[in-house]
Order: C-alpha cells, then sequence, then structure tokens
C-alpha cells in the first residue's frame, strides 16, 4: 500500500468535492425534468448499450427485476422508452429509446453545454482555459 501522503490526500477531497458542486451545477443548468435518479440510469444504459430486458437493466444496477419493471413503467407511461419482444426470444421484451428520449436527452446536454460553454469564456482566461483542456485527459484517466 502507498505510503499516507498528505498533499495528495487533500487533493483527492478536493478534486471530489469540486467535481460534485461542477455536476450539481450542470444538472440545474439542464432543463428542469421529473425523472428520478434510477430513471436517468436506466435511460443511460439503454442509450449506451442499445436494447435491454428488465431482467438485464436490473442485473446492471443491482436491483431486483421488480424495481427495475418499475422503474420502466414509469418511463414507457413518460413516452421514453418502447418495448418490442426480443427478434431472438419472443418471450422477452426489450426496451428502446424512444425518438422523444433521444431529443430530450440530447436538448438537455446541449443545455449544460451552452451553460459550460459560457461559463469557461466568461469566467476564465485563455490561458486558463488552455491549462484546463491540458487536464481533461488527466481526469479521463481517473475515471476509468
Amino acid at each position: 500500500m502507498p505510503k499516507p501522503d498528505p498533499d495528495t490526500a487533500k487533493l483527492a477531497a478536493d478534486l471530489r468535492a469540486q467535481l460534485a458542486r461542477l455536476n450539481r451545477r450542470l444538472r440545474a443548468e439542464a432543463a428542469p425534468n421529473d425523472l428520478t435518479n434510477s430513471q436517468k440510469v436506466t435511460l443511460a444504459h439503454l442509450e449506451r448499450d442499445g436494447a435491454l430486458t428488465v431482467s438485464a437493466l436490473a442485473r446492471i444496477e443491482n436491483v431486483r427485476p421488480q424495481s427495475m419493471s418499475a422503474t420502466v413503467a414509469a418511463l414507457e407511461a413518460q413516452a421514453l422508452v418502447r418495448c418490442a419482444p426480443d427478434p431472438d426470444d419472443g418471450r422477452q421484451m426489450l426496451y428502446t429509446l424512444t425518438p422523444a428520449c433521444i431529443e430530450f436527452l440530447r436538448t438537455m446536454r446541449a443545455a449544460r453545454e451552452d451553460w459550460l460553454f459560457g461559463v469557461l469564456l466568461s469566467k476564465l482566461t485563455p490561458a486558463q482555459r488552455a491549462e484546463l483542456a491540458r487536464a481533461v485527459p488527466l481526469i479521463a484517466r481517473l475515471a476509468d
């Protein structure tokens, strides 16, 4: 185990706190919605992985299939997901994002990126933006 390093421990705490603040701010800048965290995560899985069954979504999220069924039903009621029989196993239903959901996600991302773009221009100098750009690959390494 590495030797405790107070500077690195402080960096870890500060980075976590500031990334959490930025993430909350980005969420606040998007169009308001009534989606729960579980619903947002489910939409993210469907967007990234494509069509999935309730069972597959439940496994991914480590929840009971009954809980995921309720989450998916709420998303279906909002016309954000739709289901169709699995072509390989007609007993299974596959859930996918609706075109309205895809547009909704695009609009929310655009709102967050527009806000961030404006903040980068208004609060950081060109040199500071360049410094931040150099940090992005390091943050990506941390996330992997």
